[in-house]
């Protein structure tokens, strides 16, 4: 390899391997808590995306307007969640409504509004980390019982939309479709994931995202400066003048 200006490629060099260095430190165990700095960034984001999530308070003042509307629903489950079948029809019957099933099947009957305000519930608890309460209002015992019973829900209510959309309870498909997007699933995807606010996580943010920006530019400077050192870099074109 002819090297036509030896200080750059060195230079160059040199900040390549020192961000080779950097970026094998992150996949060790050597941050935070023990873990690797991947996994210790990734953390810190659930956390601060956990702080933003809590839109269950604005779900709870839409169910008054579905109350005491009667709804008849059949949804077909698909094929991979069919074992969530049983359990889903248990959620029913603690609503108080009527319920039967086949075997990727349930069929429902009763008032809209307990059968959304339990899940609801259900959904508050895992958000704050109170899975122990689900399990007791169900009373079940089992291992992560809780994430069943919250996977159940949004299996049922997400098949529920489409058939109150084809008679025309256009208004409850979209509360039902709000408990499911901003209740259930962050219940459930932040269970036991601890909660901080970006208010008191400007300086590990801040970090974060100066870090981010500083080394890409050392990855960007490390490779200008070897390619510039082997003769190899960009320069505009000369404009050819016209006789």
């Amino acid at each position: 390899m002819l090297i036509v200006n030896k200080k750059l490629f060195i230079r160059g060099a040199l900040l390549f391997v020192s961000f080779a260095c950097v970026l094998a430190s992150l996949f060790m165990p050597i941050w935070g808590s023990g873990e690797n700095g991947l996994n210790e960034a990734d953390d810190l984001f659930n956390r601060l995306s956990k702080g933003s999530s809590y839109f269950i308070p604005g779900v709870q003042k839409d169910l008054p307007t579905v109350e005491g509307k009667i709804v008849n629903v059949t949804v077909k489950v698909k094929e991979g969640d069919v074992k969530f079948i049983p359990r889903a029809v248990e959620n029913m019957k603690k609503a108080g409504v009527d319920v039967s099933s086949t075997e990727n099947t349930i069929t429902y009957s009763g008032d809209l509004s307990k059968i959304l305000t339990l899940a609801v519930q259900d959904a508050d608890d895992m958000f704050k980390d109170n899975g122990q309460a689900v399990k007791d209002r169900y009373g079940v015992t089992e291992p992560d019982a809780e994430k069943l019973i919250t996977k159940a829900w949004w299996i049922v209510l997400e098949g529920s939309i489409k058939p109150l959309q084809k008679q025309k309870l256009i208004a409850e498909a979209k509360i039902v479709g709000n408990v499911n997007k901003r209740a259930l699933e962050p219940g459930y995807n932040f269970y036991k994931i601890p909660s901080k606010k970006v208010a008191d996580s400007v300086l590990p943010l801040a970090g974060l995202l100066i870090f981010y920006v500083v080394y890409t530019m050392w990855y960007g400077y490390a490779i200008f400066d070897m390619f510039a050192g082997i003769g190899l870099s960009m320069s505009k074109s000369k404009v050819k003048k016209e006789v």
